[in-house]
Order: structure tokens, then C-alpha cells, then sequence
């Protein structure tokens, strides 16, 4: 089951000039280059259990911390952040899909963060869905997992990501965010 988390989006966009307006939405007048001001966050297998799975290694901070704390620093820029977290594979390929190709130019993301988990050193499935959207993505781990287990050095991603953050605990994901809403938006973030 995919778990969708919250998502926000503030009445005042921070850039109008960038933003779809309705009339662009129902006259099908939106460019490839309109940003919809939307960013997917994707949680894979057992990132629900957060801050009580091994909190030695993944920390005390749960996802739906990581998560409220993401939606507002999006929201405050006018950004929605949508997020979803599922222990199956299949789902998360599905939930790219719909927020990639299979969507509407204004429902499409613009930019991706994933922390793919366990599914970093399995998964050509995910790695095809994120290519296909065409869409950037960082890749986020909690933990560095070029100090663990040998078979956790190995991501099927990496190669394909804009960047990688891992070992920084629950700020890779702050920095991930920033990232996107700098480089993709030219937003001036204050603190």
C-alpha cells in the first residue's frame, strides 16, 4: 500500500511568472518548459518504521517528521511537495509513472527526491520508471552507505541521479529540497 503523506501548497505562489494559470490548464496552452511547482517524495521499503527501526543507524526522527517538515519549507516557496512511501516495489513504479508520463503536463512533477532504501541496490524496475519520466531526481540515504555492507555499496540509480546525499540523517533531505527549489525555481531561500 502506498502511503500517501501530506501535501501542501500556498495560495501565493512565491514566482507568478512561472506558474500555470487555469486558463493555460483548460486552453492546453502549457509549454514543455512550464514548471507545474510540484516535487515528488519517494519513501521505499520499511522507511515507515523511522525512528524505530535501528534509530542507532537511520536516527530517532520519524518519516512523518521528515515529511511535515518538507511540506512546509515547500509550501513556504510555493512549492507542493508530494509524498508517498510503500514497502512494494510495483506501487512505487506505479506512483512515478502517474507523476511522469502517465500525467497531464500540469499534474506532472518537476523534480524528484527519492531515498529508494533497500530497493537503491535491487531495483532495475524503479531505475527504468525514473529514466522514463524524464524528470531530474536526487538520490537521499539516511545513513553512508559506502560504511555498511558491501552489497549496500551498490545503487542502480546513482549513475543516473542529478546527485546523491547520504550519511547527513534526516538533513539530506532539507538539502535535496533546497537543491530543487534553487535550482530549479531560482528561488533565494532564507535560512
Amino acid at each position: 500500500m502506498t502511503i500517501p503523506s501530506q501535501s501542501a501548497v500556498t495560495d501565493k505562489p512565491f514566482n507568478q511568472e512561472t506558474l500555470i494559470s487555469s486558463n493555460d490548464i483548460s486552453s492546453n496552452n502549457i509549454s514543455a518548459n512550464a514548471k507545474t511547482h510540484k516535487l515528488l517524495l519517494i519513501n521505499g521499503v520499511n522507511l515507515n518504521l523511522l525512528g524505530k527501526r535501528e534509530p542507532e543507524i537511520y536516527g530517532h526522527t520519524t518519516l512523518a517528521d521528515i515529511e511535515k517538515n518538507l511540506v512546509a519549507r515547500a509550501a513556504k516557496y510555493g512549492i507542493e511537495l508530494i509524498c508517498i512511501q510503500s514497502n512494494h516495489e510495483g506501487k512505487l513504479v506505479d506512483e512515478i509513472q502517474h507523476y511522469g508520463l502517465l500525467a497531464e503536463s500540469a499534474a506532472q512533477v518537476d523534480a524528484i527526491i527519492i531515498n529508494p532504501a533497500a530497493f537503491t541496490h535491487t531495483s532495475v524496475a524503479i531505475r527504468d520508471a525514473l529514466s522514463a519520466t524524464q524528470k531530474p531526481f536526487i538520490e537521499v540515504h539516511l545513513s553512508n552507505v559506502h560504511a555498511r555492507e558491501p552489497f549496500r555499496q551498490h545503487s542502480y540509480l546513482s549513475d543516473i541521479a542529478v546527485g546523491v546525499i547520504c550519511g547527513l540523517g534526516h538533513l539530506g533531505y532539507q538539502m535535496a529540497l533546497d537543491y530543487w527549489l534553487t535550482h530549479t525555481y531560482a528561488l533565494k531561500l532564507d535560512g
